[in-house]
């Protein structure tokens, strides 16, 4: 349980920070990049950042892998596709599934948002160790296994 207490507010701040971040994104990225990543929510983040690390997937497919529901996903595509940031193309598997994949200024908004996240997180101070984060991986991908039968729709 001591885990838990911890992942909620943990999950809470990170996400503040990802939305102030986005909404005051300057720095290294200039242009196209800033107006891409300009008042970004979490959630056009995850459908980015999902796209980003398997290419294009169905709005199912994405509901399923970050067990959230299909409505809510389908209203994060449409906000970035809004701005850009993703596209319809067909889905030879399934005709009524279009897949969703990342334009160029999608890739560039979710290049920006890692970049900027990464040098936030190296600022995790301790002596923390790889096999420290990698224990802690592990211990969270076992806890969250034992959620998979969860319907999240």
């Amino acid at each position: 349980m001591e885990v838990f207490d911890l992942i909620g507010p943990l999950y809470r701040r990170v996400q503040r920070k990802v939305e102030e971040g986005a909404q005051g994104a300057q720095g290294a990225y200039t242009g196209e990049q800033d107006q891409a990543v300009e008042g970004l929510s979490v959630g056009v983040r995850a459908v980015l950042d999902l796209l980003h690390k398997h290419g294009p997937m169905t709005v199912p497919q994405m509901g399923r892998a970050q067990a959230i529901s299909r409505q809510f996903v389908q209203r994060m595509v449409n906000d970035a596709a809004a701005r850009d940031l993703v596209e319809s193309i067909p889905n030879p598997a399934h005709q009524r599934s279009s897949l969703i994949r990342l334009t160029e200024k999608g890739r560039a908004a979710i290049a920006a948002v890692v970049a900027r996240e990464h040098a936030v997180l190296r600022e995790v101070g301790g002596d923390l160790t790889d096999a420290d984060v990698r224990t802690c991986v592990r211990v969270l991908a076992q806890m969250l296994a034992l959620f998979d039968t969860v319907d999240v729709n």
